[in-house]
């Protein structure tokens, strides 16, 4: 079990499914020159790379557990989804993630929210659950919080291209089906210890989730950043990006209004321990630990 992260009264678990190394660096990053790759390897092996330039990523959940609601924010991919594009994410039959949330002290049943940054296959997969040949929501009296323009966005696609997003399919519109969806603004004060931030870029309207009270405080940043590369260099997009500049834009945007503070980044991709504060660095910024 990982470290619980304490904010004033307020307390964050990860909650992981796997870690390792993914994809090459200079594919996940594609205007990632060798050169500046090469300029950087000194800092990024082992932890953030591995011995053949692949990026270690970590796929995992957050569990915010506040004195009025525990709230899990993103599903990873989830067991039993058919991700043939991903051949490491497809069919998958693991326990890891589910004793992780066992080892918080919480079962599924405890989850009060559900919050997607965003509704990529590796965001939402935990979301439902395989029950007599149905996805149902795994989650029994969870609200699932969706940003309005993402849900749009997506279920648009899929009505439109199935083939390219299957994850809508199995573990979003079930979600919609049973009435369990709470759709928001990107900017929401959920309460006076949970608000979501708008960092749209990544995809079209991502959230981050920040979580306490000035001074004491942290934040979510669901795939707002993938690597502390990202950080010093924040107009870095990752292959996949809707809008790499806006994303760019969302970073130093986010980064300047809480670096040199103490307000801890919970990162949904760096590999353990996956959090740390934000520090300027040249004209951009870096992680240290907290």
């Amino acid at each position: 079990m990982s470290a619980e992260i304490r904010i004033g009264n307020t307390t964050i678990h990860r909650v992981v499914e796997q870690e390792g190394a993914f994809f090459p660096a200079l594919t996940f990053f594609p205007t990632l020159s060798k050169e500046l790759l090469d300029e950087h390897r000194g800092w990024l092996q082992p932890q953030f790379l591995d011995a053949d330039d692949k990026l270690k990523l970590c796929i995992q959940s957050y569990l915010v557990r506040t004195p009025h609601h525990n709230i899990l924010i993103d599903t990873c991919v989830g067991n039993d989804k058919p991700r043939p594009a991903r051949p490491f994410w497809h069919m998958m039959k693991a326990e890891r993630w589910e004793k992780s949330l066992a080892a918080t002290g919480l079962t599924v049943a405890d989850i009060d929210f559900v919050m997607c940054t965003h509704l990529h296959t590796d965001h939402v997969g935990w979301n439902t659950r395989l029950e007599n040949g149905r996805w149902v929501p795994t989650f029994p009296k969870a609200r699932y919080v969706f940003a309005q323009r993402e849900l749009d966005f997506w279920t648009r696609r899929q009505k439109d291209e199935p083939a390219a997003c299957p994850w809508i399919e199995d573990s979003v519109l079930p979600i919609i089906a049973a009435n369990r969806a709470e759709i928001v603004k990107s900017e929401h004060a959920f309460n006076d210890l949970v608000r979501l931030i708008p960092t749209p870029g990544h995809t079209i309207d991502h959230y981050s989730v920040h979580v306490g009270t000035p001074g004491t405080d942290a934040v979510v940043t669901g795939d707002m950043i993938h690597s502390p590369l990202q950080a010093r260099y924040p107009e870095l997009g990752m292959m996949v990006d809707y809008d790499s500049r806006q994303a760019g834009a969302s970073r130093r945007t986010l980064f300047s209004r809480f670096c040199d503070t103490s307000t801890v980044m919970c990162t949904a991709h760096f590999p353990a321990p996956s959090t740390g504060r934000v520090v300027r660095w040249r004209d951009g910024f870096d992680f240290v630990k907290v």
